[in-house]
This record gives C-alpha cells, sequence and structure tokens, in this order.
C-alpha cells in the first residue's frame, strides 16, 4: 500500500511539472508571438518605429490589446486585421501590395527610372553638342594671348 501512494505521488508530482511546464512554454509562446507582432506593427503616434520599439502609451496599450487579443485564442492575421480595421492599412510595418499602397511601393522604383532617364538624356545632349565657332574678336584676342610669353 505503501509502495503504491508513493507512486501515486510521484505520478501526480510528474504531472504538475509536465503542466507547468506547458503553462510556461503556452506563456512564453504567447510572449513570442507578441513581440513578433509588436515589430509588424508601426507605433501611430512615432510612426517610425514599430510598437516593439516605441514606449508611447499608445504602444504600450496595443502591446496590451495583442496580448488580451493572443490570450483569448485569436491568431496573427486576425490580430492584424483588427488593427488595420482599427488603423487602417498604414499600421503595418510592412503595408500590403494594394492599390492604396502602390505608390509607396512602386515610387523608389519610378523615381530611379526618371533620374536614370534625365541622366541619360543629360549625358546624349552633351555628345551631341556641337562647338560654337569663335568669333573674329574672340579669334583676335585668342591669338594675342598665344602670343604673350608669359616669362
Amino acid at each position: 500500500m505503501r509502495g503504491s501512494a508513493k507512486a501515486r505521488t510521484g505520478a501526480w508530482a510528474i504531472v504538475l511539472c509536465a503542466a507547468m511546464q506547458g503553462a510556461a512554454a503556452a506563456a512564453a509562446s504567447i510572449e513570442e508571438r507578441e513581440a513578433q507582432l509588436a515589430a509588424s506593427l508601426r507605433c501611430m503616434v512615432c510612426q517610425n518605429q514599430t510598437l516593439a520599439e516605441s514606449n508611447a502609451p499608445l504602444a504600450v496599450d496595443m502591446r496590451r490589446q495583442i496580448r488580451e487579443q493572443l490570450g483569448q485564442g485569436r491568431s496573427e492575421r486576425q490580430i492584424q486585421d483588427y488593427f488595420e480595421q482599427r488603423y487602417g492599412a498604414f499600421v503595418r510595418y510592412d503595408p500590403p501590395f494594394m492599390p492604396s499602397t502602390w505608390l509607396l511601393w512602386l515610387g523608389p522604383f519610378v523615381l530611379l527610372a526618371v533620374g536614370f532617364a534625365a541622366l541619360w538624356r543629360a549625358v546624349s545632349r552633351h555628345g551631341r553638342a556641337q562647338p560654337v565657332p569663335l568669333t573674329p574678336a574672340e579669334r583676335e584676342q585668342a591669338a594675342a594671348l598665344l602670343k604673350e610669353d608669359p616669362r
């Protein structure tokens, strides 16, 4: 009888330890997921920082909301959709490619292409430029300068 009581106590201890490890792993998982989501969302106050980087009160509140929603079992996509619905696509630090963000995604490439076109045009014009002939007065002045001895 004593052996079986000890065995049951040991089994309960193992089950309890496993449950505690599972709870700790779940908490760590939620913290990791919160950190990933906070790094992918923009602080609406700072706008050049992620939620993870910002210490603004709104960023702290948004991180708390992420943690609460993860605790309720919502997926990362559902949480991102929630914030996008509330703040618009700008809240994502990497906004999706959609008509309202085309300029954001394509703008740098368009500016680069315009810059190359302007450079090409300037270089090609420079090569085609014909020298302007000197007037007789300019020729006389040049000849006089060449005849002068600087010594």
